[in-house]
């Protein structure tokens, strides 16, 4: 029998192991603590306890389940909350009270639950691994598709109608030899990435609602963004946001080590928001894993994979899904803390030397993609990670591996989060490498001048900081007037497009036409600034004129009054930007 040889915070060594597996979940001591084997030498096995080890004695027995850490795939998954490793807490809460107790074994998912099941396919039609069998109203806003698992084809020999528990078997399907039961759920182990067919181009946006992230530095579908920044800039608002208005139909939140007071601010919030797609809390698809700094550090580690499994299942049905993690930085710091507790040899300030290939493994499963089954179907799943580096230094290795793997960086600025500029992102360190992709989509659906509306934008916001430094010694009076009409055309931009405020209930959200309708209102302002200068106006008439704040109180302006407001701000700077001698 194997026994505890050897215990060191979550990690725990076994002896008389041989035979078991790596990544193999055991159930530890008398209790019964669930944990997953992390390293195998001989007959002695490192195990990583998902749960507090305080009060394990070196003896207690150890027993293998001959199981990988897996994840359950069904109907119930949305709405949920759950730890790291799964389990849902707030059927904990309803069993064991306030507090977790140890060893407590509880289903992820409703079993005794009925569902409405509605089968699409018939006895003797072919399906192939990724077919859907039947559907059910997981909620309001979601049909759930019962899939054929990974691996299973052939023939429908029954297919179940009407009421069914995830248990019950919904069809049998036979490949000649062998039938297969496809049950209302599946379980996948949360290490392995789930197959498709194959991988697609990022071409089409994820549209955010925020005018940053579109405008000037917008993610793909399938993309993958990483959100650095120091404590209080606003990680966690900025992925609020992104959660409640990305234009996936699936969102998994993971709130990896944050704390306690965080994690409870979102899931008091998210059962309470209403989702502007539908009218319905936003909850009805999202789902939620909370594992705080205060759990255990190994289930910290798996909360990760089993958000980006959940991710990958709602992709397979043919959904968006996005997967908002934060912090990727607790995610490190736990892995660096079981590395050290295994004595390995550690790498730069501690981590692993493995960190950049996790970090790499992780954002490697987001993806636009073919998924499985006899019918193309093209889904995605996107990752958006939060990275915490220590006192906002992003030299670090977290931050810096993480900006190997993805191609957007959204640098939130603790000076901007100061002057209260939120999105705090610093529009000259940010980027994304989705440009060139996105730009045949966002100049065919939206607007031809699209890219120059926004490289012009750019140029007078990098103007405008090279300009800052003699501001600073001399003085804006002292500048050229064409200078000063470029500041003025900045701040109109900071101001006017950059920042947005998400309590409001009109700017909390921009659609893509409106955005290009502010940015090109900017842009007007400029060209027509310009002329008028070169005619004569004095650069204090230019930067008097009301329709300035015309401009700024655009973005406040619903979307269905926006474009007759707009056609009324430009004819007004047309009447206003003009040299006193020719009025």
């Amino acid at each position: 029998m194997a026994v505890i040889t050897r215990i060191a915070g979550p990690l725990v060594e076994a002896n008389g192991m041989r035979g078991k597996r790596m990544h193999e979940v055991v159930r530890v001591g008398d209790e019964q603590l669930m944990g997953e084997i992390i390293r195998l030498r001989g007959e002695i096995a490192s195990i990583q306890v998902y749960e507090e080890t305080a009060g394990l004695k070196p003896g207690e027995p150890v027993e293998g389940t001959g199981r990988s850490l897996s994840v359950e795939l069904g109907p119930g998954v949305l709405k949920s909350i759950y730890d790291g490793i799964q389990r849902p807490l707030e059927v904990i809460k309803e069993q064991a009270g306030e507090y977790i107790t140890r060893g407590l074994v509880v289903s992820p998912i409703d079993k005794k639950k009925k569902w409405d099941f509605t089968p699409v396919v018939k006895k003797g039609q072919k399906v192939t691994a990724g077919d859907v069998v039947g559907t059910v109203p997981e909620t309001k806003v979601v049909t759930h598709r019962i899939l054929v698992p990974v691996g299973v084809s052939g023939t429908v020999k029954s297919v179940a109608e009407g009421k069914i528990t995830v248990e019950d078997t919904v069809a049998v399907v036979s490949d000649g030899k062998k039938d297969f039961e496809v049950k209302g759920y599946q379980t996948w182990p949360v290490r392995k990435p789930r197959p498709f067919v194959r991988k697609l181009y990022p071409e089409v946006p994820m549209v955010t609602g925020q005018r940053i992230f579109d405008t000037f530095f917008p993610l793909a579908k399938g993309g993958t963004a990483a959100i650095p920044g120091p404590f209080g800039s606003g990680k966690t608002v900025s992925q609020h946001q992104l959660a409640k208005w990305c234009d996936a139909q699936v969102i998994v939140y993971v709130g990896c080590g944050e704390r306690g007071n965080e994690m409870t601010e979102v899931l008091e919030e998210f059962p309470h928001l209403q989702d502007p797609k539908n009218n319905a809390p936003l909850m009805e698809r999202t789902v939620l894993i909370a594992n705080t700094s205060n759990m255990p550090v190994a289930a910290r580690e798996a909360s990760i994979y089993t958000g980006i499994t959940l991710a990958e299942y709602y992709r397979d049905m043919g959904y968006d899904a996005a997967l908002m993690a934060d912090s990727t930085s607790r995610w490190a710091e736990a892995m660096r803390e079981i590395s050290g507790r295994l004595e390995e040899m550690p790498g730069e300030e501690g981590y692993p030397a493995y960190l950049a290939s996790r970090l790499a493994e992780f954002y490697e499963r987001a993806g636009r993609v073919v998924t499985l089954g006899s019918k193309e179907q093209l889904a995605s799943a996107t990752i958006i990670g939060a990275v915490s580096p220590p006192g906002g230094d992003f030299s670090e290795p977290v931050t810096q591996n993480t900006l190997r793997v993805t191609r957007v960086f959204w640098a939130l600025d603790a000076k901007l989060a100061d002057r209260r500029h939120f999105p705090s992102i610093n529009w000259l360190t940010s980027y994304s490498l989705y440009v060139d992709h996105l730009t045949p989509y966002l100049t065919k659906e939206i607007a031809p001048d699209w890219m120059t509306l926004k490289n012009e934008a750019m140029t007078i916001l990098q103007k405008e900081s090279e300009l800052q430094e003699i501001v600073q010694l001399v003085g804006p009076d002292a500048l050229p007037a064409r200078e000063r009409v470029v500041l003025d055309i900045a701040r109109m931009i900071r101001e006017d497009i950059l920042q947005q405020n998400a309590f409001h209930e009109v700017d909390t959200f921009c659609s893509l036409k409106k955005q290009h309708g502010l940015l090109s209102t900017v842009m007007s302002f400029y060209k027509t600034a310009m002329t008028a200068l070169d005619s004569g106006m004095d650069p204090k008439d230019i930067s008097a004129v009301s329709v300035i704040d015309d401009i700024a109180r655009l973005k406040y302006v619903p979307e269905e009054k926006f474009p007759k407001e707009m056609e009324a701000v430009a004819a007004k700077m047309k009447k206003e930007l003009k040299p006193k001698e020719a009025k």
